[in-house]
């Protein structure tokens, strides 16, 4: 009889490194886009190289910090989805207690390069992390929890911006509206792909809620997207870089609706707009940084 070989166990440093999804970057780099638009539209086009690293590493040590607290209260709920079975807490590959340090360190890793910040910069990351911990929470009681995280990406904006100019001005709150906007957009995608086991679970999200209206809803989202950014390019009188990065995104968020508003959808197309959405994130943001040229 033929034995069949055993795959040895995923070590211990990557099982953490799953926990805190730096094994999935698409997800970091689509927090970190929104506070690096905010810190180069702040800058008007040239920002401070030691506040790019601290947005940097800020982004990721909040993110895992987000990621692991999720998990915590999510981890008798993410073994009922297939997407989301094989994670650490709800493999029990990690212990609760090993989340919860894991959690404190990077909030105190957040913390320590919140310290580099102006008072209302710093004041506003404090405020951010409430918001971080209830959202896992708002599936249970709120039919729209993406607006939940979607106003936790709306943070990024407002800490970096302010971090630039100590001050919030109507160009910060047209970025923070694309930003609640776009997030609710992608993160509404995301949340297709669990749609049938959520509503098994009996858990809300902006795909159930929504419901066959979805792709419009995404589309709506994203237009309003299209038009604070372009009031945002207005008030900063933006170059001809910029409006070429906005058509562009428009056109491939125009794409995108038109292959979701179908009978028929792949599960894996979600995914795949879901990351699409973090090129187009750094395609404005090229477009932000010429714009100022």
């Amino acid at each position: 009889m033929q034995t069949i070989p055993q795959s040895s166990p995923e070590p211990t440093w990557y099982t953490v490194i799953r926990l805190l999804r730096w094994d999935k970057p698409a997800g970091r780099l689509i927090l970190m886009i929104p506070a690096l638009w905010a810190v180069v539209l702040a800058s008007r086009g040239v920002p401070p190289l030691p506040l790019i690293g601290v947005i940097v590493l800020g982004t990721l040590a909040t993110s895992a910090a987000g990621c692991i607290v999720n998990d915590l209260w999510d981890r008798d709920i993410d073994p009922q989805v297939q997407r989301t079975q094989n994670r650490p807490l709800a493999a029990r590959s990690l212990s609760v207690k090993t989340g919860i340090v894991l959690a404190f360190v990077a909030l105190l890793c957040a913390w320590g390069l919140s310290l580099y910040l102006n008072p209302l910069s710093f004041w506003l990351c404090v405020a951010a992390v409430p918001v971080i911990i209830v959202y896992p929470l708002a599936k249970r009681v709120f039919p729209v929890p993406q607006l939940v995280l979607s106003i936790a990406w709306g943070f990024a904006v407002l800490i970096s911006w302010t971090a630039v100019t100590a001050s919030l001005e109507p160009p910060t709150w047209y970025l923070w509206g694309a930003v609640v906007l776009w997030t609710l957009g992608f993160d509404t995608v995301y949340a297709m792909a669990d749609r049938e086991d959520d509503e098994r679970i009996g858990v809300n999200s902006s795909a159930r809620f929504f419901g066959r209206y979805a792709a419009i809803a995404v589309a709506l989202f994203f237009a309003g997207t299209a038009l604070l950014l372009a009031l945002e390019g207005l008030s900063l009188s933006l170059g001809l870089g910029f409006w070429v990065a906005l058509l562009g995104a428009i056109a491939l968020w125009t794409l995108q609706f038109l292959q979701l508003n179908t009978e028929k959808t792949d599960p894996s197309l979600y995914g795949q707009i879901f990351r699409q959405n973090v090129w187009i994130g750094v395609g404005l943001l090229t477009g932000m940084l010429l714009g100022f040229l």
